[in-house]
């Protein structure tokens, strides 16, 4: 069982663009489908990730491997995520320094960032909805979404820094919730 979930993480680690957020209905429809948890606790994962430092990607991947199978379980998904990214890295880096004067290479990179910005988009649309047994329009959405509003305003226009915005977002939620 060690192996699928080497797997799966390998899996979701090779095609891992555009960082953490932009993967994390990927990973929440491979655990669901291998039965691993149900929407409440991947949401929980996802929380608990979200709130360490590092990736949340990798964070998710620690937690449900050690959710499933313990410290060794832990190790493993994290092995599993990780590592595509660093053999990819190692080879583009060196490819990269060759390369990097090359119309090709520049263009690619900027048309990624689209496709990059849509993941994390509809990654953030899909975990607001998913799993939610209320109504669309009720007052938990709308203090999801002040809470929401406030984080954004507050580190664009006040530049509040990111730690101090999770520790007000989560007092909202208490206050709020």
């Amino acid at each position: 069982m060690l192996w699928k979930l080497f797997l799966v993480f390998v899996k979701v680690g090779l095609i891992s663009f555009g960082g953490g957020y932009a993967v994390m209905t990927l990973i929440q429809r491979e655990v669901s489908s291998m039965g691993w948890m149900d929407d409440q606790q991947f949401q929980e994962i996802v929380a608990i990730a979200g709130m360490a430092p590092g990736s949340i990607a990798t964070n998710a991947a620690t937690l449900i491997g050690y959710f499933e199978y313990g410290i060794l379980g832990g190790i493993v998904s994290t092995i599993g995520m990780i590592l595509p990214s660093l053999l990819i890295v190692i080879l583009i880096t060196a490819l990269f320094m060759r390369m990097q004067s090359n119309n090709w290479v520049k263009s690619s990179f900027y048309g990624l960032r689209p496709v990059i910005t849509g993941m994390i988009i509809y990654a953030a649309i899909h975990f607001a909805f998913s799993g939610r047994s209320d109504a669309l329009l009720s007052w938990s959405m709308a203090g999801s979404l002040l809470i929401s509003v406030g984080c954004l305003i507050g580190v664009t226009r006040y530049k509040v820094h990111p730690f101090a915005v999770i520790l007000l977002a989560a007092v909202a939620g208490i206050v709020i919730f």
